[in-house]
């Protein structure tokens, strides 16, 4: 696909898939997207989960192939319309849809948060909704419709068991993700891992106010001396934290640590045209302490 946005740095922007599903409006970040082809003859497999319609093998890659109407509870979907194949934490999975509109170009800024009578922060399936004249698209959440189906792709928190014993570590780093449940798993986890002294927030946005306040106040070096970003996020993603961090002469020594599901080879060029210090995909909760270490510690 042609995702010319990925060749531009920092302008929390990105590109937005439109596609139906049974009569709904749906939408998936281009970044996520390798190919879109047209639905082919699937093998069931025994046993598997319901959402799984089974596994094809285009140019000799397996791939796995989910009913995206089954896990929106909207029935089972007829063999037909089109297989949309993504790439995200490491994994090649087609979706079953209906049909492609088309790709829309927006800024964070503009995308909503779905609020609790739409769903629960950790339950739902949407990160957020665009509003159009004459109707809303919702984005889903691919990562967690994959983690429901096979918990195995989400975060290896079992991996800070191997890690060892650790001791008490008061560096101050600042995180930015807009998951509920996955901005738990990793305060939980760096604090199994030692570092107690941790700033949460839910978006870019939100980090970079932090930022600013404490630059104000004159006490960056006691509240950040690290960040732990996410890309996609509403209001200010990532990249362009990370741009804004990086271009600024009081924080650019700031080791950042980009941790999303994108982390692949595109978004790898672009992060380190950002200048993000390392670059991790989201289920290396183990290497993500550490990369923090080997940034934060030094050889101390």
């Amino acid at each position: 696909m042609d995702t010319k946005i990925l060749l531009e740095n920092g302008t929390n922007e990105l590109e937005v898939l439109e596609f139906r599903l049974d009569g709904n409006a749906y939408g998936i970040n281009v970044a996520k997207i390798k190919e879109i082809i047209n639905y082919q003859e699937v093998t069931p497999v025994p046993n598997s989960h319901p959402s799984i319609e089974g596994i094809f093998m285009p140019r000799d890659t397996m791939i796995t192939a989910i009913d995206l109407k089954n896990c929106l509870q909207r029935g089972v979907s007829e063999p037909g319309g089109l297989f949309i194949i993504t790439n995200f934490n490491k994994l090649d999975i087609a979706f079953h849809v209906d049909s492609v509109v088309g790709i829309h170009r927006v800024s964070w800024r503009e995308i909503i948060k779905p609020g609790s009578t739409i769903s629960t922060s950790e339950d739902g399936v949407s990160t957020g909704i665009i509003k159009f004249d004459d109707r809303l698209i919702i984005i889903l959440d691919f990562e967690k419709i994959v983690t429901d189906i096979n918990p195995e792709t989400g975060l290896k928190v079992a991996d800070i068991e191997e890690l060892g014993e650790r001791h008490r570590i008061d560096v101050p780093i600042l995180i930015a993700e807009d998951s509920p449940l996955l901005n738990k798993l990793i305060v939980d986890s760096l604090h199994k891992a030692g570092y107690v002294n941790l700033i949460h927030t839910e978006n870019g946005q939100q980090a970079y106010d932090v930022i600013q306040e404490c630059k104000k106040e004159g006490t960056l070096k006691e509240h950040v001396q690290c960040i732990i970003t996410d890309i996609e996020m509403p209001l200010m993603d990532g990249h362009r934290l990370t741009k804004l961090v990086k271009s600024d002469e009081e924080t650019k020594n700031i080791p950042i640590v980009i941790f999303s599901s994108l982390v692949n080879d595109d978004m790898k060029r672009k992060g380190e045209a950002l200048g993000a210090n390392a670059q991790l995909s989201k289920p290396e909760i183990g290497n993500l302490v550490r990369v923090v270490d080997e940034l934060v510690l030094g050889d101390n």
